[in-house]
């Protein structure tokens, strides 16, 4: 196993080994077979992926006769490594890996659409908010991303060329979230970085640094990105949901039905079932996390109009792979599933 976020391999196993989570026993074999189905998470903790543990929490796996084992790791780019490796069958990530994977050959569709809004927060240290009041701002910069390659990665990268700085002129470090997170922009091995709550409600209240960009809402996302950024979102090889279309629908029915949970309950509400330990800075501080994110999230699980092109225009800003590549955004998304939830 690769080193990452200078955590050596045998750590960082242990590590995954106690973020994985089963939901109703779920199966150890990682064949996929029936109803038993293995969903890597981006970070099990973080706001943005909240729908996951959440439908495992209110039992609507359970409900729905499906066999869930939820695992985590720090960055959705691991995650999405363990979907095409076929070490699991479906990723809560963002719906940008889709395109990532479709012109490197690899044919991964969102089946649930989580979120129509970034999520993301842009922040800087105390130390180099006088020198970083922009994008503009981050040539010779260390920025702060979950993972290289990662979604947060991409954003980040996005804002730099938008506002006139190449990719080459700021460096990118790979931090992961929370603790790891805020303890690099405490000790000043980068001058800002992309992350989400509850990590950014703790940097906050720490008084450690202030908000950039904010993406959390559509109205950010969109002055940001020029447009809805569909994101968190459940994805999985074409080819699996094409052959397990019965279990795909069962999966759709659980998280709309947590999506429409989420848009009639409060954030305090929401975050009594959450796991206790998600609440690293305290239950207010976790509410308010919530509550601030929550204006991200669909109702339904369907796709935003315009959502794929917006990203697309964002991947192909920087990404040489995407630049002079033509993606079938029809392939990247099926709104089958949720159209047929009651």
């Amino acid at each position: 196993m690769r080193r990452h976020l200078g955590i050596p391999a045998a750590a960082l196993a242990a590590t995954l080994a106690l973020g994985t989570l089963t939901a109703c026993g779920g199966d150890s074999s990682g064949s996929g077979s029936g109803d038993k189905v293995k969903i890597m998470v981006g970070g099990l903790d973080k706001v943005i992926y909240m729908p996951a543990m959440l439908t495992q929490k209110l039992g609507y796996f359970k409900d729905e006769g499906v066999d869930v084992e939820l695992l985590t790791e720090p960055a959705g780019v691991q995650a999405t490594t363990s979907l095409v490796s076929g070490d699991v069958q479906g990723v809560v990530g963002f719906y940008d890996h889709t395109l990532d994977l479709q012109v490197k050959g690899k044919m991964v569709e969102s089946v649930v659409q989580f979120s129509h809004a970034s999520g993301e927060v842009e922040v800087v240290s105390n130390k180099a908010a006088a020198e970083i009041s922009s994008p503009k701002d981050f040539k010779g910069k260390k920025l702060g991303v979950t993972g290289l390659g990662s979604s947060t990665d991409f954003l980040t990268k996005y804002l730099a060329v938008n506002s006139g700085v190449k990719t080459e002129e700021f460096t990118p470090v790979a931090v992961g979230a929370g603790q790891t997170f805020i303890s690099a922009l405490q000790q000043g091995s980068i001058d800002g970085g992309m992350t989400t709550d509850p990590t950014v409600a703790q940097i906050l209240d720490k008084k450690l640094g202030k908000v950039l960009i904010d993406m959390r809402t559509p109205e950010g996302s969109k002055a940001a990105l020029g447009g809805p950024y569909p994101s968190s979102s459940l994805y999985m090889n074409t080819d699996w949901v094409n052959g397990h279309k019965e279990t795909v629908q069962k999966l759709a029915n659980a998280f709309v039905k947590t999506l429409r949970w989420m848009s009639t309950h409060s954030p305090e509400e929401i975050a009594a079932k959450m796991p206790a330990d998600y609440a690293q800075g305290g239950k207010e501080l976790y509410a308010q996390a919530i509550k601030s994110t929550l204006p991200m999230f669909t109702t339904d699980g369907v796709m935003p109009a315009d959502g794929p092109e917006t990203v697309e225009r964002v991947l192909k800003a920087f990404n040489p792979n995407l630049q002079n590549a033509t993606v079938d955004l029809s392939k990247t998304f099926t709104t089958e599933f949720v159209d047929k939830v009651g």
